[in-house]
């Protein structure tokens, strides 16, 4: 298990937020906390601990008034850690490379290749085209709905019919590197993992998946650690003393090092 860190970046600001509350509408998210420091600190900081593989996000629609200050944080993050950090939020074709360019290892993506409700295999292989499959991350973030876990789209404000299943997972491993999944539900709250999620993609296993939402404890992590059979990485932000939680950022390097 390797704990790979994020900086998510709302309205220009490095923040950590409820993952459900954020709305394109006026901008909008309800906030964790929000540092007094900006992303290339942060990378930085990922850096001289030899931290890799973390999510740099715009969390900001490309029409919104802060959009390029968010980006400008962004690829601030990106230069400050070449080849580090992964980038995500709004990614197309048109644009990945700029970010690629900037120093991101990999380009996550969510919203375009689930445009319309369900995976648009051409904008897929359009993306595999323009990064390879080899810097590629598909963002599988979801939330729960009669059951299942739905993918999740537009800042985890719209619902696919695409449920996150093994066979979802075999059909788009041919095309990403690495699959990344929020648990929009518990992101933000610090207040537990969804395990029946993390027990599935812990019996699939075939890729690299890392999982973010709800850690919050110690505690958490062993339940992610042995429902997940050791295969997944953990995704902490509002939780981490970085972001003003009470877990120690040096004691969760450490714990998932030794796992």
């Amino acid at each position: 298990m390797d704990f790979r860190p994020c900086i998510d970046i709302h309205n220009g600001k490095v923040k950590q937020i409820v993952g459900a509350s954020l709305k394109d509408e006026g901008d909008y998210a309800k906030e964790n906390f929000v540092a007094d420091k900006d992303a290339v600190y942060f990378a930085k900081l990922y850096q001289k601990d030899g931290i890799k593989g973390g999510h740099v996000i715009l969390l900001n629609p490309k029409d919104s008034q802060y959009y390029e200050e968010t980006k400008r944080q962004a690829i601030g993050a990106l230069k400050a850690y070449p080849g580090g950090l992964q980038a995500g939020g709004g990614m197309d074709p048109q644009n990945a490379r700029e970010f690629l360019d900037a120093g991101a290892s990999h380009i996550i993506v969510t919203s375009y290749v689930f445009c319309g409700g369900t995976v648009n295999f051409d904008h897929l292989k359009q993306l595999c085209g323009a990064v390879g499959k080899g810097r590629l991350v598909l963002d599988l973030s979801c939330r729960k709905r009669d059951g299942k876990y739905y993918i999740v789209t537009d800042r985890w404000q719209k619902f696919t019919s695409e449920a996150v299943t093994p066979k979802l997972l075999e059909r788009l491993s041919d095309f990403a590197d690495e699959f990344l999944i929020h648990a929009a539900d518990v992101e933000g709250k610090a207040a537990g993992i969804e395990i029946p999620l993390v027990s599935m993609l812990g019996e699939w296993g075939k890729l690299h998946v890392t999982y973010a939402g709800g850690i919050g404890s110690f505690a958490d992590l062993d339940l992610l650690y042995a429902y997940g059979k050791g295969r997944l990485d953990a995704t902490i932000g509002s939780a981490l003393d970085l972001f003003g939680g009470a877990l120690a950022y040096q004691d969760v390097i450490s714990y998932c090092k030794d796992k």
